[in-house]
């Protein structure tokens, strides 16, 4: 079997609101609970994944933004979350007016700066929270990328939106990163009451099989309450049932990545 390397994971979807960023940040924290080394880095302009892991913005000192623009190392732009095993590379607004348009390898960029993380297997994973649309800042998350986690909500026009990011995971693959894949699709905001998240979810696994993982996220207040706080929400409420799917999904992703190097 061959011997454990970084494993890069853009997390994505290009429609808002399906819990892309609470799941960065969530995972993020649930990895480093069962013993992963995590680098979660924030690539979304409005930085949420930075504040709800309680870096204030006073803090963020040096971001992705000096990062991209002024090939900044991303180890000194890293910064130490309260958690142990788990550092933040942070985003500020100064993200959303990144220039790069005749900077050579501008769609390589992110890629280039993590050649030395990958080198020194400083973590075991690095996760990038993406914005919600399709802007050079995700281009650049998905060349970088090993493979792309999709977080899913239960709702009606979630297939039409996963359609689109296939559609752009296809055109990156093509021109930019061959080796891309969909690492896989995680359903999250699911109401058991609801009869639309059973359908949708049924939907979903049969259209993307195995792909999909058998942990669901449920809708669950204590995790949307956490960000207020700066707390991931397993600091915050550890017993809830949100904190615990995500603990589950951690170890459902480590198991599958176990079995990928078994299979390589």
């Amino acid at each position: 079997m061959p011997a454990k390397a970084t494993r890069v994971l853009a997390i994505a979807n290009q429609k808002g609101g399906v819990g892309k960023t609470t799941t960065a940040i969530n995972l993020s924290t649930a990895l480093s609970a069962v013993g992963e080394r995590v680098l979660l880095l924030d690539s979304d302009p409005q930085g949420n994944a930075s504040t709800g892991l309680g870096i204030a913005r006073a803090m963020r000192r040096k971001t992705l933004y000096d990062v991209l623009m002024d090939g900044l190392p991303i180890l000194e732009a890293t910064v130490r979350t309260a958690l142990p095993g788990l550092d933040l590379l942070p985003a500020d607004p100064d993200l959303s007016g990144i220039e790069l348009g005749q900077t050579p390898r501008r769609s390589y960029r992110l890629r280039d700066a993590l050649a030395p993380i990958r080198a020194t297997t400083a973590y075991d994973y690095v996760l990038i929270d993406c914005p919600p649309a399709l802007s050079l800042l995700t281009v650049n998350a998905m060349t970088a990328a090993d493979a792309v986690l999709v977080p899913l909500q239960c709702e009606f026009f979630a297939l039409e939106g996963l359609t689109q990011l296939v559609r752009t995971i296809e055109l990156v693959r093509g021109s930019l990163n061959p080796a891309l894949e969909i690492q896989g699709v995680v359903l999250t905001m699911f109401d058991r009451r609801n009869s639309l998240s059973g359908q949708v979810a049924k939907d979903v696994r049969e259209h993307f099989g195995t792909k999909v993982y058998e942990t669901v996220i449920p809708r669950n207040v204590r995790v949307s309450e956490a960000p207020s706080f700066g707390k991931p929400a397993l600091i915050y409420d550890m017993k809830c049932a949100g904190s615990q799917a995500y603990i589950k999904l951690a170890r459902e992703l480590v198991g599958r990545e176990r079995e990928r190097l078994k299979a390589s």
